[in-house]
C-alpha cells in the first residue's frame, strides 16, 4: 500500500512576544484508507473521522482551541479525492517506487510511583516509525497478555513519521519482569524492551544509612552536652 503525503507548514512569528509557532496541515491516502489531520507547534489539534463523517477537536478545553470554520470536514473530503487521484498519478509516471521506511524508538516506563500491590500503568512509547503499520506484543514473566492491553491511535509529528502509544494495567509483584515487542518493516528484528519491578522499586539503602548517621550525630550531641553540664557542676 503506497501513502501519499501532502505537508503544508507555515511558520507564524508573533513580533511582540517573540515566539514561533508551526502549523501544520496533513493529508494521507491509499487506495482504501484517507486521513486529514491540523495541527500547531506539533500537536494535534482537529482531524477529520470519515467513518462519522465529521470533523473531531482533540485539543482539551483547558487548553481554550479555536473552532474550526463550518465546511472544514467537507474540504477535508474533497483534499481526499485530490490525494488519490494525486496518489495514481504519482504511482504510474514513476513507476511505483519503494515505499520510504523509518524504524521506530521505543521506550517502556510506569505511569506511576511503582509500589507492590499497588495498580498501575506500564506505558509502551513508540516514536518516529513509518509507514504507520506496527505490531505491538506485551509479556508477563514470559506468558503473552497482549489482549489486557490497549493501543492509542496513531499521532503525526511535524516531519511525517508516527508515534503510537500503548499501555498495560497491571499490579507490582517481586520479581514480575514485563517485555513491550514492536514489529515493523523497517527493523530488521523485533524491537523489545524489559521492565523490572525490582529494578524500579526506591532503594531503602541510602534512606537506612542516612538515618543511623542523623541518629549517631544526634546521640554524639546529647553526650557531649552531657558532660558538658557535668564539668560545670563540678567546677
Amino acid at each position: 500500500m503506497k501513502l501519499c503525503l501532502i505537508l503544508v507548514c507555515a511558520a507564524v512569528l508573533h513580533t511582540e512576544a517573540k515566539f514561533k509557532h508551526k502549523d501544520l496541515q496533513l493529508v494521507l491516502c491509499s487506495d482504501t484508507e484517507k486521513e486529514e489531520i491540523y495541527g500547531l507547534d506539533g500537536e494535534e489539534m482537529w482531524h477529520a473521522d470519515f467513518s462519522q463523517e465529521k470533523g473531531v477537536m482533540t485539543m482539551p478545553d483547558f487548553a481554550d482551541p479555536f473552532s474550526y470554520v463550518e465546511g472544514t470536514y467537507e474540504n477535508a473530503v474533497a483534499n481526499a479525492e485530490v490525494c488519490k487521484q494525486s496518489l495514481a498519478v504519482f504511482v504510474e509516471g514513476t513507476k511505483s517506487p519503494a515505499e520510504p521506511k523509518v524504524a521506530p524508538q521505543t521506550s517502556i516506563y510506569s505511569k506511576s510511583d511503582v509500589e507492590l500491590g499497588a495498580r498501575n500503568t506500564l506505558i509502551c512509547h513508540i516514536t518516529g516509525f513509518y509507514p504507520a503499520r506496527v505490531g505491538v506484543q506485551w509479556t508477563r514473566n514470559d506468558v503473552k497478555v497482549t489482549s489486557e492491553a490497549s493501543l492509542s491511535r496513531h499521532y503525526v509529528t511535524d516531519d511525517g513519521t508516527f508515534n503510537l502509544i500503548s499501555t498495560l494495567s497491571f499490579t507490582p509483584k517481586q520479581g514480575d519482569i514485563y517485555t513491550c515487542t514492536v514489529e515493523h518493516v523497517a527493523l530488521d528484528r523485533p524491537l523489545t524492551k524489559t521492565w523490572d519491578v525490582q529494578d524500579t522499586l526506591p532503594s531503602v539503602g541510602p534512606a537506612v544509612f542516612c538515618g543511623v548517621g542523623l541518629a549517631a550525630g544526634l546521640l554524639g550531641v546529647a553526650a557531649g552536652t552531657f558532660f558538658l553540664v557535668k564539668g560545670n557542676n563540678c567546677n
